[in-house]
């Protein structure tokens, strides 16, 4: 499964660069469609003890989610260091270097109605620094109603505040100490949203503060999708006094706060 071909245009480093996401159309092939396919099963058939249902009990799909089991998955992993994904972040981000971060299992089985509202994803870790990236990866058709949606231009450096999804609770800053999401769906003209339909084999690409939601999904979909997350030159450890999403137990005995993310967990790629 080593298929490291992908060709990605000046245009889309541009638009990433810009508006802090972009689609990529076919940057993994069938067979490693396939592959992950398999991967998400088998996690889904072992979840790790970080894995957790998003969705409320009267929901009636299931919303689950599960991070960091690529080294114990060897579909995550082949994917995650022989694919085209670490070169594609390395043209992405603009950096020397590229880090596996880690990897996240978002699966809306059919009929889900629990949202996933507007947030970045940057706040809830244990990272500083503007070189990194996240691909959005979904081994099912994706209808527009049920995708990622981003607000163009929202990576450029404004913090928002770190919420619990269900019950909307400070639980990573200190109420007051970061700005308040805006009402981003009442305001297009401001907040202008990107949005695209996606098939197997694509991806989105986005940057770890650039917000983003999606919906639920419908009776007759599935929408299995898993995320990899890489790191680029200037990422340091952001060491926090509370526990982020998702945790690394441990490490901040061996990394100090604003350390190179120089660790097992964190193996160099590209």
């Amino acid at each position: 499964m080593n298929n490291r071909h992908f060709q990605l245009t000046e245009t889309a480093v541009a638009d990433y660069q810009r508006d802090g996401a972009v689609v990529l159309r076919g940057v993994l092939s069938p067979a490693q469609v396939a592959l992950l396919a398999l991967g998400i099963e088998h996690n889904l058939a072992h979840l790790s003890p970080l894995a957790q249902v998003a969705s409320k009990g009267d929901d009636p799909g299931r919303f689950v989610e599960d991070f960091c089991t690529w080294q114990d998955n060897l579909a995550y992993e082949s994917l995650m260091r022989a694919s085209a994904l670490p070169l594609v972040a390395k043209a992405l981000m603009q950096s020397d270097s590229v880090r596996i971060y880690h990897d996240h299992l978002l699966v809306k089985e059919p009929g889900t109605r629990q949202i996933t509202p507007w947030h970045q994803d940057q706040p809830y870790y244990n990272v500083s620094g503007r070189h990194n990236v996240s691909f959005w990866i979904p081994v099912d058709p994706v209808p527009v109603e049920s995708t990622l949606r981003f607000v163009a231009g929202s990576h450029a450096g404004t913090w928002y505040m770190p919420r619990t999804f269900r019950d909307n609770q400070a639980k990573w800053f200190p109420d007051g100490t970061l700005a308040e999401l805006p009402a981003i769906d009442a305001q297009p003209q401001r907040f202008p949203q990107l949005a695209w339909a996606l098939q197997p084999g694509d991806a989105v690409a986005f940057h770890m503060l650039t917000l983003h939601a999606s919906g639920g999904v419908s009776p007759r979909q599935r929408r299995r999708v898993f995320s990899a997350r890489y790191l680029g030159d200037d990422a340091r450890h952001a060491l926090r006094p509370w526990r982020t999403s998702p945790p690394f137990a441990g490490l901040g005995e061996r990394l100090a706060h604003g350390a190179v993310m120089d660790d097992a967990l964190f193996p160099l790629v590209a």
